[in-house]
């Protein structure tokens, strides 16, 4: 009888099971993100109210010698009271403008042709369109005009639809509240999460974000005040009707990096084109004077106290926050930002890494070896 042979014993690591479950955990944890993905968005808007409040309960304190919870609950009734103030004095100008901008859209449209006809870059760009088979004819051009006034009363039942979400809305700011009255005790329960060893850094690391996330918002806001003032003015300057409502439309959108001047720029040309051609060009053109001004003059100055974030990053969060969560996405992309990047300087370049963000990359690494 013959014995076996025995197998040769392997060499692969047997996998703890610890890192298994450990990887099937992150797996639910992602997969919860996705599906309460809303749920999670309005969370961090609402912890971005509440900081603001703080921080507004903060200067008020300074100002006045409130309490912080007197503080909070003054700054947000103040804030409640602009906002009304701002829809009450503007509200019905902008539905007015709004409808006259639909009524003259056919006469802006008859501007734009005769001035194709009438100048010669207009008669190059003609002349360009009709050599293409495919090119639109006059009689579509037309046609496409008249059926502007019923593409806009679409995107009006949308922005209504929008604007039905109070419920939403209300429920942020009593999140928000909430937040801002009973702040420590939420982020000791966060703590509680976090194992015992590690719950100092986690401290930190949340201590440092509610720190960048305040600046940024107070650089942010004034940002968007000065882009509100600069804009008001210019258009004021420029004769334009409903300049300040404009102006405030462009501060507003301008919490959206490198896309916000369009969305702002986009409805201001157009009720320019009201009128006249002219009087939309000059607006273009105040537009990108006044977002470079922006870009390279006010933004560098504020972001010397606010914290900054690297335009390429900027931008690929916006695409990829907006393709996942939507216009919501959009508009948090920056601040979603900046957590994930304290988190992956903290936890993994200086936790799993053990770098020291302190040493600057152009210092060379101690080798030992001396050169000759």
């Amino acid at each position: 009888m013959t014995d076996t042979p025995s197998l040769p014993p392997t060499d692969r690591p047997q996998v703890p099971l610890a890192t298994i479950l450990t990887v099937f955990a992150l797996i639910a944890l992602v997969g919860a993100i996705w599906i309460w993905s809303g749920l999670l968005l309005m969370a961090f808007a609402a912890i971005l109210i509440a900081i603001a409040l703080r921080g507004g309960a903060r200067l008020l304190t300074r100002l006045i010698g409130t309490g912080p919870r007197i503080g909070i609950l003054l700054t947000a009734l103040i804030a409640a009271l602009a906002v009304m103030l701002v829809a009450a004095t503007v509200g019905p100008a902008i539905s007015a403008q709004f409808n006259q901008l639909l009524n003259g859209l056919p006469g802006a449209w008859q501007q734009v042709t005769d001035w194709l006809n009438n100048s010669a870059a207009g008669q190059f760009i003609e002349r360009q369109i009709e050599v293409r088979p495919n090119g639109p004819t006059a009689e579509q051009a037309s046609r496409a005009a008249q059926q502007l006034p019923a593409i806009f009363g679409v995107l009006t039942g949308t922005i209504t639809s929008v604007f039905g979400g109070l419920a939403n809305l209300v429920l942020l700011i009593t999140m928000a509240l909430f937040l801002a009255l009973d702040a420590s005790t939420y982020s000791r329960g966060t703590l509680r999460l976090v194992p015992i060893r590690h719950r100092p850094a986690a401290a930190r690391i949340m201590n440092e974000m509610d720190v960048a996330l305040g600046r940024w918002m107070a650089g942010q806001a004034l940002d968007m005040i000065a882009v509100a003032i600069i804009t008001g003015l210019g258009l004021w300057a420029l004769g334009m009707p409903l300049a300040m409502v404009l102006g405030l439309i462009a501060g507003v959108t301008n919490i959206i990096p490198y896309i916000g001047p369009f969305l702002s720029g986009i409805p201001a040309v157009m009720f320019a084109l009201t009128q006249g051609f002219d009087m939309a060009v000059y607006v273009a053109i105040l537009f990108i004077v006044i977002q470079q001004v922006e870009g390279n003059i006010l933004l560098p100055m504020i972001q010397k106290f606010a914290t900054d974030t690297p335009p390429v990053l900027t931008v690929l969060a916006i695409i990829a926050f907006g393709t996942l969560f939507g216009f919501a996405g959009v508009v948090l992309a920056t601040p979603l930002l900046m957590v994930a990047m304290i988190l992956i300087r903290r936890i993994y370049v200086e936790g799993v890494l053990g770098d020291d963000l302190n040493i600057p990359l152009d210092q060379p690494p101690e080798t030992g070896l001396q050169s000759t």
